[in-house]
């Protein structure tokens, strides 16, 4: 398991990190930008919570000793990403964004959890 987990950890930190410094990759996706592709200070404080939480995750995959600190820093992983496909999928208000949304972040977690079975 750690192998992969461990890489999926780091590129999970990454992107949180870039999502934080630059929240229109985010919200654009997300169909969370205005007209002239701007962010709002509510849209970026969201986003912004988002990423600490995905980067603490992601650190915590890459770093946590093997056993099972790793599986609870995993399975964080996939509850939270299920969470986010079931409430952006069901709430955003771009209605066009919402199945793609919800597809990425299913097979986020779906990628996190056959992680655990990896050699």
């Amino acid at each position: 398991m750690p192998a992969l987990t461990r890489v999926l950890g780091a590129a999970t930190a990454a992107y949180s990190a870039t999502i934080i410094a630059a929240p229109r990759v985010l919200a654009k996706p997300c169909g969370l930008t205005d007209a002239t592709g701007g962010v709002s200070a509510s849209v970026r404080t969201l986003i912004a919570g988002i990423g600490a939480r995905d980067a603490a995750i992601g650190l915590a995959m890459l770093f946590a000793p093997a056993g099972k600190p790793l599986q609870v820093a995993l399975a964080a992983r996939v509850a939270s990403d299920a969470a986010d496909a079931l409430v952006f999928g069901t709430g955003l208000p771009d209605r066009s964004a919402r199945p793609k949304v919800a597809a990425f972040a299913l097979t986020w977690a779906a990628l996190c959890a056959a992680s655990s079975l990896a050699r």
